[in-house]
């Protein structure tokens, strides 16, 4: 008998379809012996909107809030172009999908979906739509390499076994649901005045909001503080010299310069004395594995131009392609079972490298921990080397290898000597601090390509006199905390505000016991959406509260929105649930309960503007006639299309077509103009694969064997 197996994407579909030597492509799914494989698009289904149980909410009027329907239920995806339409790949895909399980060949389906609580769902919803008696099983992968999917395969479980992670990803997707449907059109009916986008009020954004807008405050209201530091230069008697910083009760920041004053004037007729030398060698470990915080951070801070969902859009391509491990962990160690895979790997990506005889595999307790993964391992490379990947992959790419690498190469070693130096003098009670530093080992830092700057102080011995060459009281100024970048708010939505020491076993446990604002998957599409919908703003790779933030954190009542232990603990919940600790029954009861008090606490409050919307209409500018129907050719968010789309013309140039983008080009005004005018448009500043520029003319013609148009090409002579 046949298996269906249902992936989450295409390209994922194909990596199935390649490991089994499936080569035989229908139309939305592969088929070969034993096996069909088909694909989702991400998620099919979405959940009801309010209007759809009921038609008074097709309207938002206050008194029908708070809205909270009796049972949720689903339907295909709304079309990106009109969201009263149903998107018509999506209705095609779950046509095949359906069909292909209930053939009569089939006795079993597999979900193939990621292993985390979308993909769950995104599985779970397809197949419960099907209605389908037939038995289903569970394909959990970390990666999509041959090797582990037909290992994967070969250890399929039951998928009624997934229960409790489906539990948790439909109590999550109903919870923001109920929240974001009434606080959001709760808060714009209060407080924006015109039509326009909404004031967008979530369980997720608004705390994390609140970090930014907190940090803003704290610079604003910060008052800087004049301190002093006394610096010496002091020469032993071969004439070397080294520098040294007072100390007194282990302060070297004096609020006064009258006590340094006083030293300095006895410094001018004394000399020193070594009194104490300590020499130390110390090891200074790899940083730990990526999970996808620590490399979201990394790379926005160390890479203009890169912001955190950028980072997790190519990881999750990598990913796809089958170079990396699954990307949306939380993990920094790998579990202990994968020594074997781990130490194949390490032989591939050591290769040709020259320091390669330096990199040796060991199964330390750093490296291989179960107690610290989380159902997905750190991320690492597969044994599947790229050979043409984009230039963002590279980056991110190499940033994943070069962190693998390092956790098998030497450990980096380095002296610390650490001079005290006292003045012959009873008056003066503190001591000049040194402190040098020398590598001894460079190790896992040569795949950094950063020197240490060393610190050499002379070959002194204790009790040995020293000159004091020279002195001086400098002025300093204490600084205001720093605007919150990517890499720190996403570290503070991981930890949920604790402040933590990063080698701390207990930060480990802070974040695995699930206490955290959002999940790896959703914290980039978190900061990203507050930037869409105005609360913040980037300066530089700084994150800042704009007016409308402002006003909103200081407006919206209801505030256990942003409070980050309240924020924590709905994220604990859902962790419970996952663990069945605690039951989605309870959870969404909590969650009625708090949507029904603060929507009351929102009517109650007295009505301001935070938000004008100007409601000018625009003037619709007509690029041309359409070559289908002959209506006017119109710009919109995604496209140039037809007008007349209502009726059913369905021509489009998209601006986002993979044609142009392949040559490193979008759609242009000017250049729908000369296509529609001329049927051809001259376009400069094309890219060749090979990275040259060229010139070309551009035709978009209609195929004479079905309704799609199709690119065409020439050469001006």
């Amino acid at each position: 008998m046949t298996k269906v197996i249902i992936a989450e994407k295409p390209s994922v579909a194909k990596n199935i379809a390649d490991a089994l030597k499936i080569k035989n492509r229908n139309d939305g799914y592969y088929e070969g012996q034993n096996y069909i494989i088909t694909w989702a698009f991400g998620h099919l289904l979405q959940l009801f909107d309010a209007k759809d149980y009921d038609s008074r909410m097709a309207r938002w009027k206050m008194e029908n809030f708070p809205f909270i329907p009796g049972n949720f239920q689903y339907k295909v995806k709304s079309s990106p172009k009109n969201k009263d339409y149903k998107d018509p790949g999506a209705v095609k895909q779950l046509n095949i999908i359906s069909s292909l399980i209930k053939r009569n060949d089939v006795d079993a389906v597999i979900s193939a979906c990621d292993f985390d609580r979308e993909g769950q769902i995104i599985g779970d919803t397809i197949i419960d739509s099907i209605h389908t008696h037939k038995k289903v099983y569970r394909l959990l992968l970390n990666e999509w390499t041959q090797e582990e999917v037909l290992k994967g395969l070969n250890s399929i479980i039951l998928n009624k076994e997934m229960k409790p992670l489906k539990d948790a990803g439909i109590s999550r997707q109903w919870a923001d649901w109920i929240i974001g449907i009434n606080l959001t059109s709760v808060a714009t009916l209060k407080y924006q005045s015109g039509r326009g986008q909404a004031l967008n009020v979530g369980r997720v954004l608004m705390p994390t909001l609140k970090i930014i807008y907190d940090r803003d405050k704290e610079i604003e209201s910060f008052v800087p503080e004049i301190y002093y530091k006394l610096g010496a230069v002091f020469e032993t008697r071969d004439g070397q010299k080294y520098e040294g910083n007072y100390f007194e009760d282990g302060e070297d920041k004096f609020k006064s310069d009258e006590s340094l004053k006083a030293i300095e004037k006895i410094l001018k007729t004394e000399t020193g004395f070594v009194s104490d030398k300590k020499v130390e060698k110390k090891k200074e470990y790899p940083p730990y594995l990526f999970n996808l915080t620590g490399l979201q951070g990394y790379i926005t801070s160390k890479f203009k131009g890169w912001t955190s969902d950028k980072v997790l859009r190519t990881a999750q391509s990598l990913y796809e392609k089958k170079f990396i491990t699954y990307p949306r962990t939380s993990s920094t160690a790998l579990e202990e079972s994968l020594k074997g895979r781990t130490a194949k790997v390490l032989d591939v990506m050591k290769k040709g490298l020259p320091f390669e005889e330096e990199i040796k595999f060991t199964a330390s307790k750093r490296i291989f921990d179960n107690s610290k993964v989380e159902s997905h391992s750190a991320i690492i490379p597969t044994y599947v080397v790229p050979k043409k990947i984009t230039g963002d992959e590279q980056l991110v790419y190499t940033a994943i290898k070069n962190r693998f690498l390092m956790q098998f190469m030497p450990i980096a070693e380095f002296e610390e000597t650490k001079l005290t130096t006292k003045i012959h003098s009873n008056e003066i009670k503190g001591e000049f601090i040194s402190k040098g530093r020398v590598q001894l080992v460079e190790g896992w830092k040569k795949l950094e390509n950063t020197e240490m700057k060393e610190i050499i102080l002379p070959q002194v011995s204790v009790s040995e006199d020293v000159a004091i060459h020279e002195y001086k009281i400098s002025q300093h100024k204490t600084t205001p905390p720093k605007q919150h970048t990517e890499r720190t708010l996403l570290r503070i939505m991981e930890t949920c505000g604790r402040k933590l020491d990063d080698k701390s076993e207990e930060r480990v446990n802070a974040i695995l016991s699930g206490y955290s604002i959002g999940t790896p998957a959703t914290r980039a599409d978190t900061i990203k959406k507050l930037k869409d919908i105005g609360y913040i703003e980037y300066h530089n790779k700084n994150l800042v509260c704009t007016e409308l933030g402002r006003r909103v954190v200081e407006t919206l009542p209801v505030t256990e929105l942003f409070d980050l232990d309240f924020t924590g603990k709905i994220e604990k919940k859902l962790y419970d649930i996952e663990k069945q600790k605690y039951s989605s029954e309870e959870f969404l009861e909590f969650i009625k309960s708090f949507t029904f008090t603060a929507v009351n606490k929102l009517k109650a409050e007295e009505t301001v503007v935070l938000k004008k919307v100007d409601s000018v209409k625009k003037e619709t500018e007509v690029l041309g006639k359409c070559p289908v129907c002959g209506h006017g050719i119109i710009e919109g968010q995604k496209g140039f299309g037809c007008s007349n789309w209502k009726s059913g013309c369905k021509f489009v140039i998209w601006k986002n077509d993979k044609y142009l983008a392949a040559m490193k080009k979008k759609p242009t005004k000017t250049m729908v103009k000369a296509l529609l005018k001329n049927g051809k448009a001259s376009v400069k500043g094309l890219t060749s694969k090979k990275g040259k520029k060229f010139n070309a003319i551009l035709k978009y013609e209609k195929n004479p064997d079905n309704a799609y148009f199709t690119w065409k090409m020439e050469f001006s002579d």
